[in-house]
Order: structure tokens, then sequence, then C-alpha cells
């Protein structure tokens, strides 16, 4: 963290809002679960001096505050629900709840915004109005897109919409961008086989689902190898075959879960056509019949140009080359902030969560967010609103 970058309005608060950060970690909720977090965020934004809404997406809280007269409009987003996760860190802020915690760094997320929200209504040294989007349930549930589906841009339109994630592996608090496609879409396909039963020492009187599972399994192989164009990504995994219970019983059905992934919308469309073409497919070679049920979950994560270049642009003049991290490479996990840049021009942004040794990915037991980040997060968010709320 480049600490002579950091206001001391922020600095002056960072203390505050590491321990805002570790009551958060310590108290994890699930996806439209977070009534206590959610409490937490109104409660500091009405102190402030925001206008606090609270509803949308169930949980979701928003904190409006409009100063003087400009009508520019920005929306700035961080996510709240912690996973289903028992957490193995051993921290004196550990989980305080089993099998839940913040494996993904939310708690951090909701501290850097609620650090700039705080020194923004002090400060107010901006002209406009600006739009805090706090977020339920984005690990998998989709609620930016219910906040979306309830009203989110028609009650607080925004220009511009931003929203930043830590990031394992790079520097601490390095930020980073890439227009364009930046995380992939993720897609969940069920698909259910129906076969014949029978005894295992007559297969020829049964439809085995099981060899029409593996078939179909070594057919998907083929998707991204042979019909996805060599330059783009596709990821097609199957993490779950489910058939059977006894060794010399031939099942009546089999089911399978996959995972698919892509960084073209284009490329999403093709491998549903062929994933939906090859499993009836290889089911009927079999006598088999297949039922799928294809569910289109996040799209692609697109970065509008414009908005990228500028939010780059507030990072290198505060920071400095040095603050930036080189120019990264698109992500293959997904994310539901790609609801919002469907509907508004922004961008989704990264810092780094550290890069030493004995840190780990996201999403792991023993994963937690970087105190580190905190004031660089807040303070970017009071550089990049008051740059495009300029008073």
């Amino acid at each position: 963290m480049n600490t002579m970058a950091i206001p001391p309005a922020i600095a002056a608060i960072e203390e505050e809002m590491i321990a805002l950060r570790h009551a958060i970690h310590a108290h994890p909720e699930l996806g439209f679960e977070e009534f206590v977090t959610s409490d937490l965020v109104a409660e500091k934004l009405a102190a402030w001096g925001y206008e606090v809404h609270r509803g949308l997406g169930g949980t979701g809280v928003v904190g409006t505050l409009k100063v003087g007269n400009g009508t520019r409009r920005l929306g700035l987003r961080a996510d709240m629900d912690a996973l289903p996760i028992h957490e193995a860190t051993g921290l004196d802020y550990a989980s305080q709840i089993p099998g839940k915690m913040h494996a993904c760094g939310h708690d951090g997320h909701t501290a850097m915004l609620l650090a700039a929200a705080k020194h923004l209504a002090q400060s107010r040294a901006f002209d406009g109005t600006l739009h805090l989007i706090f977020q339920p349930a984005e690990e998998g549930l989709g609620g930016a897109k219910r906040m979306l589906d309830e009203g989110l841009f028609e009650q607080f339109p925004c220009d511009a919409v931003f929203a930043m994630h830590n990031m394992p592996g790079f520097p601490t608090g390095k930020l980073g961008f890439r227009s364009g496609p930046f995380m992939a879409s993720s897609d969940t396909v069920i698909i259910d086989i129906d076969g014949r039963g029978g005894h295992g020492a007559m297969p020829h009187k049964a439809t085995d689902p099981v060899v029409v599972a593996a078939n179909i399994v070594l057919a998907l192989q083929t998707i991204v190898s042979r019909n996805v164009p060599p330059l783009d990504m596709a990821i097609v995994t199957v993490g779950a075959i489910h058939a059977g219970e006894a060794p010399n019983v031939i099942p009546q059905t089999a089911q399978m879960k996959l995972s698919v992934r892509a960084l073209r919308p284009e490329v999403r469309d093709l491998l549903e056509a062929r994933i939906t073409a090859l499993v009836h497919a290889q089911a009927s070679a079999y006598g088999a019949t297949a039922r799928i049920d294809y569910q289109r979950r996040y799209p692609v994560l697109v970065n509008d140009a414009e908005m990228t270049a500028f939010a780059q642009d507030v990072a290198r003049d505060w920071l400095g080359e040095d603050g930036l991290l080189d120019e990264l490479a698109p992500l293959t996990g997904s994310e539901d902030f790609s609801f919002l840049l469907e509907k508004c021009a922004g961008s989704y942004l990264i810092i780094g969560n550290g890069d030493g040794e004995g840190g780990c990915m996201v999403h792991n037991p023993g994963y937690d967010f970087n105190d580190d980040c905190l004031a660089t997060g807040a303070a970017y968010w009071v550089q990049l609103a008051e740059r495009f709320l300029q008073a």
C-alpha cells in the first residue's frame, strides 16, 4: 500500500473501518440472508447523512447523497454475502457461525465502500448524485439481477456504475483494469438420463444410463476442442455424476451436473447448442432418453471501454504507474455485476490482496481479506467519485 497516497481523512478512519470489517467477518450471512449486515450498513449510512433505501433484492441497501446542482449520477457497488464454508483461519475475528464464512472478501468490499461513504459525506467535495449500492447474494444467487428486476436503475438512475473485487496473487493494493470481456459467463446444466434398469448380471436386458453418461462426458470434450474457435475461451466441466447404489444393479436413471463458461456471448450460445445436440444424440445412440435443464445464469462481464479508461486514468493520476497492475488477462470466474453492466456503462476492477507465501485463493477455508487493502480501496472510491462528479 502506498501510504503516502492515502488522504489523511481516510487514514484517520482506517482502524475504525478495519474493526467494522472484522465485525462483519465474524458474523457472515449467506445470500438474501444479510439481515445483520444490511442493518449495520443502513445504520452507518443514515448516521452520515445518506438517504437510505432498503428492500431491493430483499436485503439490499442503497445510500444516496446529492451535493450541489450537478446532474451526473454515479453508482458504486459492494457485495455483502458470505459462503457456506467452514472457516479454518484461526483468526481472533473468525466466523462465529459454523459452516459460514466470508471466504471471498465481501466483508472487505463492504468496509471499503463504507469508509469511502463516510469520507465523502464529510468532505462533500463533489457536485451531483452518488448512489452507493450494497448488494446481497452475489455468490451464485443473482442478487444484482433481482435488484434490477425490482427497479434499481429506475429508482436510482446512474450514468455509470463501478465495482471492485480483491484478488489474491497480485501485489497488495495495486489496482487492475481491463476493457471489454473481463469475466466469463456461468451456466449450469442438469442432465437427467432415463434408461432401463436391470440386473448387473444381465446387462443385455437393460439400457445402462451409466454407459450413456460416460459417453456424454467423452463427447462433451470435443466441443471446446473441435467446435469453439481456437482463439476463444470456453469451459465445459462435468462436476457431478450420480447413478445407482449397488454394484450388481444397473440403475434406471443417471444425473449429470455441468458448469459451462465462455468469454463471448456468441460462444456461450454455441456451447448451449452443441451440448444439447450431443447429449440427445448420445442418449439416442444407446436407446436412452435425456432431459436437459439448461440454466443460463451469469452473463459475460463486459467492461465499457470509455468507463474503464476513465477508471484507470483516475488510478494512474493518483498512484502513478507503480500503483497499477500490468495488463490483466480475462478471468474465467463469474460475477453478477455483469447484469448491471448490461444495463449501464461502467467497469469492474480488481485490487491486489497480496502475493506472498501463505496466501490462498478466494473460496478457500483459509482465506482472509487483506486489511492493508482497505484504505487504498476506500481512497480510490473517493478519487473516482470526486473526479466523475466534479464540483
